[in-house]
């Protein structure tokens, strides 16, 4: 099944699938506003504002499932992202990303590209690796999604380049992006 044929709930109440992206590559972003690592949001805004043009789309589906980082209404929470972080890429409606309500996409994106580990050789690894497996053993578990902005590449056939933890800056993924887009 690609990518671009999953339902997705937009922020306008409707629901759709994935196709509007077709031909796109694709940043899919569990996020949460009130997390500590919602200052990705100004990277991810930096890399739709220089890539969009080349057919890049950031896709940011918010999620309170990780210590109640997301409390808002889906209006809300999409007003206080544009005003804050002055995202211009969209946002959906509030949706899960682990546990048995997890939506479809999510469930394909885990399994296509699984849970590798934190990279332990950044002080912020170990240390996301070690709070989630003190805290959160049964987030930790398996190859499903351990936290907040957990990102996942998807190039122009709808197919998932790469997965990126928590950690991992949106920065640090610039030279991939760029390789996807150059590809026809």
């Amino acid at each position: 099944m690609s990518i671009f044929s999953y339902q997705v709930p937009f922020m306008d109440g409707h629901t759709g699938d994935l196709s509007a992206y077709e031909s796109k590559v694709l940043l899919i972003v569990n996020t949460a506003s009130e997390c500590s690592y919602s200052r990705q949001f100004t990277e991810l805004q930096q890399l739709y504002e220089q890539y969009c043009d080349q057919g890049l789309e950031i896709l940011a589906f918010p999620c309170d499932q990780f210590n109640h980082k997301e409390p808002g209404s889906n209006d809300e929470v999409a007003q206080y992202c544009r005003n804050h972080f002055h995202i211009s890429f969209p946002i959906f409606e509030k949706i899960e990303v682990t546990g048995q309500s997890m939506h479809p996409l999510f469930r394909y994106l885990v399994e296509i590209a699984p849970f590798k580990g934190y990279d332990m050789a950044s002080e912020e690894g170990r240390w996301m690796d070690q709070f989630v497996k003190e805290r959160h053993p049964d987030l930790y578990r398996g190859n499903g999604i351990k936290w907040n902005f957990t990102k996942f590449l998807i190039d122009r056939t709808g197919e998932v380049s790469s997965r990126y933890e928590t950690t991992v800056a949106p920065l640090e993924m610039e030279s991939a992006i760029k390789d996807l887009l150059m590809r026809s």
